[in-house]
């Protein structure tokens, strides 16, 4: 039909219909679909004209659209739909040359308000998601209305087209007259952005980002607080750094004390270490002595008050007969000492200092009543270092040890029936004591075992202690000390025999000859008197073992003059026992 009027049924609204738009043109890429002969370029008509909206899966027409399926749609004069909220007075109508459509008479509206207000080419409504808003683009030149209302400027990012909005208009009972053409200018506004889901009443369209959070403004935020945040670490690193530095060097910031016991009396048990020595060591002295040839470092102790102090041979023999000898107190007095005795063959001495009082003798123990195992004290000066305390225990009992000899006759030799002990002695602490709990004196200190000791070349191994010490027995050096003190002489109790040294087998075996090519069996001697032959191997004295004939010495010497010793020996592959009472010799 050319008149524009559907020619077939009312289209009945199988969802909620979408006003038109007055002035709505459509772009140039459709004018190419309406000459190929489809429906889509279409003008706003009122509700009862043709209309195609697009929504939902696909396109849907009314009737009067669809009965032109070869040719274009015919054109309908715009008119304001009185539900269309988007509808703006004064829109112009693209021309098309045609007479308007006369106006629709009076009446209700065909459907309900759209309270949701919802634009054209939106959704079905706020349950499906409409499609973004197209920008309208003038077709053939056509002027677009110019927006009567301000529009807020859509969020950044969000890619509108812009689209002209003007205040809400009411409901018309009767239909606008198609508004005059006249020049509009483009519309420059931002892109806008329909929200269906919108609370009803608001605008359709969101306002862009207030000023000042823009990403670059916010960068930038962020940028300087980032630097603050910097900064506030650099500083406070400083001062950190600064504190652990003053803290270091200054020992905190407060006054640091420590827990620390209270004051003693300095008492201890008598028994203890400590408490031995402090008993001790006033009766202990240091020696220094000189002679014309040599010097050297010993200890002694006090044996009575009136000045007489024991110690070894080999601390005084330096001295000789013209030397010095300087004895130190404790107390750091010293006093001259002269020598009262000696004997080479005990290796013991007695001095004696004069102008002295005060003095406090060490009291003298039993070494008989010592066991393997007792604790032991050491005091003396081992290289010189004068008041040394050490402690060990018994080691051992009667070692025959025999030290000396440095003469090369035998002179210097002296037979010790030792105590050995691990308390450590080095050089310096011979002729000082070695006591017992009680601190009671049970030996003289006297010689050590070093380690690689030897003789001449072979000699060089280091002469600290290794803790192997050895003593004198106290009894043996009271009964040496009584006699040098009384005589200024020493007796030594003997048999009358000479031993062949060089014997290798086990015993001490009574030589062939004697000094000077005399027989090895002294006549009238106590040997003689018991019997004992030349080629005689004596094998055990008192019940003890002897396994050469040093040995057989140190078990003689350990003996007074005059004591009654069994002897057993072996002749001729026969053991024998005899009893015989030791003779006397003078030492020197």
């Amino acid at each position: 039909m050319d008149d524009g009027k559907p020619t077939g049924p009312q289209a009945k609204w199988w969802s909620r219909p979408a006003a038109g738009r007055p002035g709505r043109t459509e772009p140039e890429g459709r004018d190419q679909n309406r000459d190929r002969g489809t429906a889509e370029d279409v003008t706003p008509a009122a509700h009862t004209g043709s209309t195609e909206r697009p929504g939902g899966a696909g396109h849907h027409q009314d009737s009067a659209t669809a009965a032109h399926p070869g040719g274009p749609a015919p054109q309908d004069t715009p008119a304001a739909d009185p539900h269309d909220s988007a509808a703006r007075p004064g829109a112009a109508a693209r021309p098309t040359g045609q007479e308007p459509q006369p106006p629709l008479p009076s009446g209700p509206p065909l459907h309900a308000p759209d309270e949701y207000s919802t634009p054209p080419y939106g959704g079905p409504g706020p349950w499906a998601p409409a499609p973004p808003v197209q920008r309208p683009t003038p077709a053939h030149g056509t002027p677009v209305p110019p927006q009567t209302t301000a529009t807020p400027v859509p969020p950044q990012g969000t890619p509108v087209p812009p689209q002209t909005q003007a205040a809400p208009v009411p409901p018309q009972p009767n239909p606008v007259p198609p508004q005059p053409d006249h020049p509009v200018p483009p519309q420059s506004s931002q892109w806008l952005q329909y929200d269906p889901w919108g609370a009803p009443g608001q605008p359709l369209t969101q306002a862009g980002p207030p000023p000042g959070s823009e990403p670059g403004r916010r960068k930038n935020r962020r940028g300087g607080a980032f630097a603050g945040v910097l900064l506030l670490t650099l500083v406070a690193s400083g001062i950190g750094g600064g504190v652990g530095a003053y803290i270091e060097r200054h020992g905190g910031l407060t006054t640091v004390e420590l827990p620390q016991a209270s004051h003693d009396n300095g008492d201890r048990a008598p028994e203890s270490v400590a408490g031995i020595a402090a008993s001790a060591l006033p009766s202990v002295v240091t020696l220094h002595v000189s002679g014309t040839a040599e010097s050297g470092t010993g200890t002694g102790f006090v044996l009575d008050n009136r000045g007489h102090i024991l110690t070894n041979n080999h601390v005084v023999a330096p001295a000789g007969s013209t030397g010095d000898i300087t004895v130190t107190f404790s107390t750091g007095e010293t006093a001259a000492a002269e020598l009262v005795g000696k004997d080479s063959g005990y290796d013991l001495a007695v001095v004696r200092v004069k102008g002295v009082s005060g003095l406090k003798p060490l009291p003298l123990g039993n070494s008989d009543n010592v066991r393997v195992g007792d604790p032991v004290v050491a005091i003396g000066a081992p290289f010189d270092l004068s008041n040394t305390v050490t402690s060990g225990i018994i080691s051992a009992k009667q070692r025959p040890i025999t030290a000396g000899g440095e003469k090369g006759d035998g002179s210097d030799i002296s037979y010790v029936d030792a105590l050995q002990t691990d308390a450590p002695i080095n050089p310096g602490n011979s002729g000082g004591p070695l006591v017992d709990t009680q601190a009671h004196v049970i030996g003289i200190n006297s010689a050590i075992r070093a380690a690689d000791s030897g003789k001449g070349a072979e000699r060089g191994g280091q002469s600290g202690s290794i803790g192997l010490g050895f003593a004198i027995p106290i009894n043996q050096g009271k009964r040496v000390a009584e006699e040098l003190i009384n005589t200024g002489r020493a007796t030594h109790p003997v048999i009358g025999v000479t031993l062949d040294m060089k014997f290798t087998g086990d015993g001490a075996k009574v030589g062939e000859k004697g000094a000077e090519d005399g027989p090895a069996v002294t006549k009238g001697g106590p040997a003689d008197k018991a019997g004992i032959r030349s080629g005689d191997v004596i094998t055990a004295v008192q019940g003890q073992r002897v396994h050469s004939g040093e040995e057989l010495i140190v078990k003689i010497r350990a003996h007074r003059p005059g004591d009654r010793l069994e002897l057993r020996l072996t002749r001729g592959g026969k053991e024998l026992s005899i009893t015989l009472t030791l003779g006397s010799a003078s030492g020197t």
